[in-house]
């Protein structure tokens, strides 16, 4: 598979969206996206061929913690102008993971050439937007920290099925202290369309984590001992939910190369 080199020289936090999708489009962008294009909505991928489409929009609505569209492309179309009016899904992600029969097949910067007139397109709401509320708070935020990608983790939580879309839920942990995990809760909550208030707190074991320092995608952090680990569903999710549901053919992002839109994250907070 193709390895992640390291972003490209856009100005991170002073980029539009535009700018940004543009630069992953020219290739000048090819890794993580977190701290890109501050204030700007950016999104999980997940692509499925036409007959299972509604399945998967089914799936998202019973699990809209996990998977809260924000888009969706008609049929065999790459732009979704409600998110950016220069967008195109198959280009202005930085990095693509592509599947078939629920197997990881390939990773690569660019998805043109395996593009069908069948697919559509679906943006789910990415945690990097009620991430930049956490820092406007105050909270800390350990991987952003050091420079390192979320920790990620699929659960023993079952998500509601729909067609042939059923598996674990994938979540994403952040270390807080129980004071802070307080706080993180309530400015996280009013953000549902972007994943929302965390699913769970400490404990990791009842959820199916044995080992915080095992991830499934990310990078682990340590989590000092007055701190708890918060829990929060991850836009993931669908990667494992195609591992289960082995359709022919997917396509979703690499995690935490997102795309980014040209929506406001103030866009989608509630009161």
């Amino acid at each position: 598979m193709t390895p992640h080199p390291e972003p490209g020289t856009v100005d991170r936090a002073s980029a539009t969206g535009t700018k940004v999708r543009l630069a992953c489009r020219s290739g000048a962008i090819a890794g993580c996206t977190a701290g890109m294009a501050d204030g700007y909505v950016q999104g999980n991928l997940a692509v499925f061929p036409e007959r299972i489409a509604d399945d998967f929009r089914l799936y998202a609505e019973r699990n809209p913690k996990s998977c809260p569209i924000i888009g969706e492309s008609r049929p065999g179309r790459r732009d979704i102008p409600e998110l950016g009016l220069d967008l195109d899904v198959a280009t202005d992600i930085p990095m693509y993971r592509v599947w078939r029969g629920g197997e990881l097949v390939d990773e690569r910067p660019d998805a043109t050439s395996i593009w069908r007139d069948d697919l559509v397109a679906f943006v789910i709401g990415c945690s990097f937007s009620f991430e930049a509320a956490m820092l406007e708070a105050g909270l800390p935020l350990r991987h952003v920290e050091r420079g390192t990608h979320v920790a990620m983790y699929r659960t023993s939580i079952a998500c509601a099925p729909a067609g042939p879309f059923a598996g674990p839920m994938v979540v994403s942990m952040r270390p807080l202290t129980p004071a802070q995990a307080i706080e993180a809760v309530q400015v996280t909550g009013r953000y549902p369309r972007v994943h929302g208030a965390p699913v769970h707190l400490a404990r990791p074991d009842l959820i199916g984590i044995e080992d915080l320092q095992r991830v499934d995608d990310g990078d682990p952090v340590p989590v000092g001992p007055d701190e708890i680990s918060v829990f929060w569903a991850c836009g993931v999710t669908p990667h494992s939910v195609i591992a289960a549901a082995r359709p022919d053919f997917a396509i979703t992002h690499a995690p935490g190369c997102m795309l980014v839109t040209d929506r406001l994250n103030t866009d989608f907070a509630t009161d």
